[in-house]
């Protein structure tokens, strides 16, 4: 079996957004444009990715009792590094996302990998894992962020295609639920089908 299947398997079947339903706080809160969702999810990407790998090279070493917070130290470390770089080389993406940057810490998404896959497996197979989780709540949150976007100004990255106004709600909260309801039912009829 081809190890390409810890990336599909993150993208589609084991989708963090709309099949798992994690991360829902950065998914709701980040995803007012297409342009902020694919930030937020190539920055958790990010500490997906190398977290995963640090974490399958610890485990072996770490005792069960204090397995937790040696995996939030480790995440938190890769945050922080995100957060630097972030400051110095993208400021104004960093403006953008704010608070939502340091919650990646207690994301669901990168402990539970961390917890669920990265401790059992090798740093290749974690690393492919990690890559196939980021791509896929990197989708999601795209693709949430594009339809809000379009519904709420008429744009999409920016780029203003419809004249007039969109519809308020979708730029804000109570379109994200709405948005995130529909897309699930879509992605879920779509994998019972396969």
């Amino acid at each position: 079996m081809s190890k390409l299947h810890f990336v599909t398997d993150g993208f589609v079947k084991n989708n963090p957004t709309f099949v798992l339903v994690l991360g829902m706080c950065p998914t709701l809160a980040t995803t007012t444009s297409a342009m902020n969702g694919l930030e937020m999810g190539l920055a958790t990407m990010f500490v997906l990715i190398l977290s995963n790998i640090v974490i399958s090279l610890v485990a072996p070493m770490v005792p069960d009792k204090v397995r937790i917070p040696v995996y939030i130290t480790v995440i938190a470390t890769f945050v922080t590094v995100l957060q630097l770089l972030m400051q110095a080389f993208t400021p104004a993406v960093y403006e953008t996302l704010g608070l939502f940057i340091p919650l990646i810490v207690v994301n669901c998404i990168v402990l539970g990998r961390a917890e669920g896959f990265a401790n059992k497996h090798g740093v290749g197979e974690s690393a492919l894992d990690g890559l196939g989780v980021g791509l896929g709540f990197t989708a999601s949150l795209t693709v949430i962020g594009i339809v809000r976007e379009i519904l709420g100004s008429g744009a999409v990255f920016g780029w203003k295609f419809i004249s007039g106004d969109g519809i308020l709600a979708f730029v804000m909260a109570p379109g994200a639920f709405l948005v995130l309801g529909f897309l699930m039912v879509l992605f879920n009829k779509y994998l019972a089908k396969k």
